[in-house]
């Protein structure tokens, strides 16, 4: 397959960092790349009741390394970097993982399900081509599309997390397109623990507290074992944004003085400037009929009118100087949400033989998030007999006029919040155990599993539309009262006029009256039964040959509930209700074979079938060659797929109503307003994908404690699911692609100017392409401290992202690598190190993390004289670059005894010197919420104590 096209992104700085950050591999470490080598013949070694490990392979042999790239996070480097009460949190600073879902940019993801989640998104390739794993098995979705919320994991068993970077359906199944991130519980834990620990940040916001803990005991002389563990943790959210940072008006205007021809940029980038057609009171926009400007009226506290002052600079919506500072948005969006957590887990397992073991475990979380959503803004217009407009202009200003059109950020009106539920339960059977084969050990399994995941998506104080429509329309009556025009004729339809001309005007039995609280209910299951078998039937003059076979099956079902009174005239949410259900059988097997001169082979293979999109075959080839000691190197190519989800499959409507930007969609539908639905598509095949990497590792004999790897990788998606929005569909029309103008109509409700119907496709690909760096070094300091278990190990990892291209097959694809500017963007280096001193008594780890420096968008154009024609493709500006950040973490544990019982008292501090986030010219939230920090420098201290 070759490339999908030439990228249209600049050439630059980003390449000169590959050396220095080469370089620094070498000398600092990345979690668990010192293990990197290890962590196969780990697993390899466990016993028979725990033989469910991920190591990129089925294959269960002594000694054998797999030639995918696995990274290991050990249970002591999150212990002795005491991360924040979400392990997600931390598991999500690794930059093999870039562009994750979390509480922090999924603030405004009201009606998707997605607020308050934590997912893993490997290369960012989406979260949707990431398996994520809990010791080997799958876990039911927290989302429709099946995305895996890790706060649903029991943290306090978590013994290690692994994760292979490469495809790998070949030997886990489908969705394994980028990876797999597997946690892995410490399953034969013995005695007793508990954590408590809590922090703040240095504003005195972001209040939080959490308690785990689990016990642990063998019986019937160790063939036994039982095992609990239970955890609660809050968070408190920051629903204002007081930071400073967020209070310089950095924005993107359009220069009101360009013409295609006086080579000006179309674009500035400037500071100091706001949102003036949205006013916290409602400022006019624009007038039809009359004599008098009315143009910049604003309504102030008590609705007093006055005049809005416009600066040097004034595009259709923003301003720099004058009044810049009158609009609050920015401030009223929320930082961090509300965050409640409860969750329980249990197994209980039993030795039958020496080749069995049986086990039973069941899981159950609970999970409640209330976000700050941001202001009510909106645009909306008034007739010149408007009660209220007549009230606060005169009658004498309104002469001629017939209507004015205002812009709101609704200070009257309460925030829009997401304040949803969740619940998951997990329930598995099964057994397992070793036994002799071919006079050789063997290694098997069978399990059974059921998880099913209840949602409450509950949105509250949203906007009904017809209602606001109704209060707004506000008219004299024949007494001088005010009413509502819509009562003049039906007296009882319960409407109250509402007054959305100035700050602390509106009557809240009317505000009550056009706000509600929509909400789905929703359920998703998920049926799994499995078997695996590892043996060695033979070997030959090079060493024995391993295989690995087995077979899975997997229902995935979807269902809900929507009140009538909520599927549509809301706002946003307009909910609707999804049924559907698919099933997959899946056989696979894979073998190791030893070639001789120190290189091994190991393929597998898969046949899968969908109920919904019938068979494919996946595969996977790789290679190791270790010609000496020190050094290994290895190389794997695979064929891996991703089955569409449920709700790619099933989705029935989901609804939206926006404004059509004024920046991307051009002509008749530029600022007009739309509403959207997005449906599924039963048509959809599985996403193919074709993956190549390459890499080194080196164990050098002369340098004991030192390892480095380093990795090359490609993947290429074809087939990929994907979608246009409204947005791109309007622009896409206007090119002239009928097939887009079709999806674009009048609205037939009326409500709107247009309607838009969306669904997903089979017609993108997408490839990804970079280079991973992993190193460690441990050095023992015995000598100096006196003390055999002084050590100090240096830790670093960094990937070097080089490409990754989308092609729609309609647009010149963009490389959205060194952007960033979002979730959807990865910068062209994410780096992290640290070093730890470990002693008997106390450690002290020292983290530094962060991002290269980088663009806006890499479809800008940058220029201030001579420059080109602004395209919709190719805009011009006169700044595209966004700075990168660093930042560093402290954490200091000294190890304690309390009554026999061993125990570790810790203090934490994230973001010592307060650096702030990623700052972006753009409205609203003006930060990067996916690669940086927005809380600032955040305190925490804890205890923890085990009994064995």
């Amino acid at each position: 397959m070759g490339d999908f096209g030439k990228s249209r992104r600049p050439i630059g700085h980003r390449h000169s960092l590959g050396l220095a950050m080469t370089a620094l591999a070498l000398v600092h470490a990345a979690p668990g790349a010192a293990q990197e080598t290890a962590a196969p013949q780990q697993s390899a070694e466990t016993t028979a009741s725990d033989q469910i490990i991920v190591t990129g392979t089925r294959i269960v042999r002594d000694g054998f390394q797999s030639p995918t790239p696995l990274t290991v996070v050990s249970q002591e480097e999150i212990l002795n970097q005491s991360p924040t009460n979400n392990l997600a949190d931390f598991v999500n600073q690794i930059p093999s993982l870039a562009g994750s879902t979390r509480p922090a940019n999924s603030r405004l993801a009201i009606s998707s399900g997605l607020a308050g989640i934590n997912t893993m998104n490997l290369r960012n390739l989406g979260e949707v081509r990431t398996l994520v794993l809990l010791d080997g098995r799958r876990s039911v979705g927290s989302t429709i599309t099946g995305l895996v919320d890790i706060n649903t994991f029991p943290q306090s068993l978590v013994k290690s997390i692994e994760i292979v970077t490469g495809g790998a359906s070949a030997a886990y199944g489908s969705d394994a397109v980028a990876g797999v991130v597997n946690y892995v519980l410490d399953k034969k834990y013995e005695g007793f623990k508990i954590d408590a620990d809590t922090g703040i940040t240095d504003k005195g916001d972001g209040f939080n507290y959490s308690f785990s803990g689990a016990f642990g005991k063998s019986f019937a002389g160790g063939r036994g074992h039982i095992l609990i563990a239970g955890e609660y943790a809050h968070r408190d959210g920051i629903f204002e944004v007081d930071r400073d940072w967020n209070q310089i008006g950095y924005r993107t205007l359009a220069n009101p003085n360009y013409t295609e021809t006086n080579g000006e940029p179309a674009n500035l980038v400037v500071r100091g400037a706001g949102t003036w057609n949205a006013t916290p009171g409602s400022i006019i926009r624009s007038q039809v009929g009359g004599t008098s400007t009315l143009r910049g009226t604003y309504f102030d506290q008590g609705g007093v009118a006055r005049q809005y002052q416009f600066g040097s600079l004034t595009d259709s919506s923003q301003t720099v100087g004058g009044d810049w500072q009158i609009n609050d948005t920015s401030r009223r969006i929320g930082l961090d949400a509300t965050d409640d957590r409860r969750g329980i887990y249990g197994r209980l397992s039993y030795e039958l033989a020496d080749w069995i073991e049986v086990f039973g475990e069941a899981s159950y979380n609970w999970n409640k998030t209330l976000f700050n959503s941001g202001p009510q803004a909106s645009t909306f217009t008034l007739a010149a007999d408007n009660a209220y407009l007549i009230q606060a202009l005169g009658s004498a200003a309104l002469a001629g006029v017939t209507s004015v059109t205002l812009g709101t950020s609704a200070a009257d009106l309460p925030y829009r919040k997401n304040n949803s539920s969740r619940e998951v339960q997990r329930y598995a059977i099964g057994a397992g155990g070793e036994f002799q084969m071919f006079g050789n050990k063997a290694v098997w399994d069978v399990y059974g599993q059921y998880g099913q995941t209840d949602t409450h998506e509950l949105l509250r104080d949203i906007m009904n539309t017809s209602r606001m429509a109704l209060a707004t329309d506000a008219v004299f009556a024949g007494d001088g009262s005010i009413v509502c025009r819509s009562t003049l004729t039906d007296p009882t339809n319960g409407c109250i006029p509402l007054n959305r001309l100035g700050v602390g005007v509106a009557d809240p039995a009317a505000v009550e009256w056009v706000l509600g609280d929509p909400y789905r209910n929703q359920r998703f299951k998920q049926t799994v039964a499995g078997i695996n078998l590892s043996v060695t039937p033979f070997a030959t003059w090079a060493g024995d040959v391993s295989v690995a076979l087995g077979g899975e099956y997997r229902k995935e079902e979807v269902s809900g509930y929507v009140p009538e009174e909520y599927q549509s005239g809301w706002s946003v949410g307009n909910f609707r209700a999804t049924f559907g259900s698919y099933n997959v059988k899946e056989a696979y097997v894979e073998t190791v074979v030893p070639l001789g001169l120190g290189a091994e082979f190991n393929g597998a293979a898969r046949v899968t079938d969908y109920s919904t999109s019938g068979t494919v075959t996946t595969w996977k080839a790789g290679l190791t060659w270790q010609p000496i000691e020190d050094i290994r190197l290895r190389g794997t190519r695979s064929r891996d797929i991703r089955a569409p989800n449920l709700n790619e499959l099933f989705q029935s409507g989901t609804s939206r109503t926006n404004t059509f930007s004024t920046s991307t969609a051009v002509g008749e539908y530029a600022g007009a307003t739309f509403r959207e639905l997005t449906t599924g598509n039963l048509s959809l095949r599985p996403e193919k994908a074709d993956t190549l990497t390459l890499g080194a590792v080196l164990q050098p004999r002369f340098l004991p404690g030192f390892s480095f790897s380093i990795d090359w990788f490609r993947t290429k998606v074809s087939d990929a699911i994907s979608q246009f929005y409204a947005d791109d569909i309007a622009q896409r029309c206007t090119e002239g692609y009928q097939d887009f103008c079709a999806a674009i109509i009048p609205d037939p409700e009326g409500v709107r100017d247009y309607f838009v119907s969306a669904s997903p496709f089979n017609f993108a690909r997408v490839k990804v392409r970079g280079i991973d760096y992993e190193a460690s070094y441990r050095v023992p300091l015995d000598q100096i401290f006196n003390s055999s278990a002084s050590n100090l190990t240096l830790r670093g990892t960094a990937t070097n992202y080089l490409e990754n291209l989308v092609d729609n097959g309609i647009s010149v694809p963009v490389d959205t690598v060194g952007q960033n500017s979002g979730q959807s963007s990865t910068p062209d280096w994410i780096f992290r190190l640290s070093a730890t001193f470990d002693t008997p008594t106390y450690s002290v780890t020292a983290v530094g993390r962060g991002v290269s420096s980088g663009t806006y968008s890499n479809t800008y154009i940058v220029c201030t004289t001579d420059c080109p024609t602004s395209t919709a493709t190719n805009p011009t500006t006169n700044s595209n670059h966004i700075d990168g950040t660093f930042y560093t973490d402290l954490n200091f544990t000294a190890k304690i005894n309390v009554g026999g019982s061993d125990g570790q008292l810790f203090f934490n501090i994230t973001n010592l010197f307060d650096k702030d986030p990623i700052l972006l010219p753009e409205t609203g939230l003006s930060a990067n919420s996916t690669y940086s920090d927005l809380l600032g420098r955040a305190f925490r201290v804890g205890v923890r104590f085990k009994t064995n």
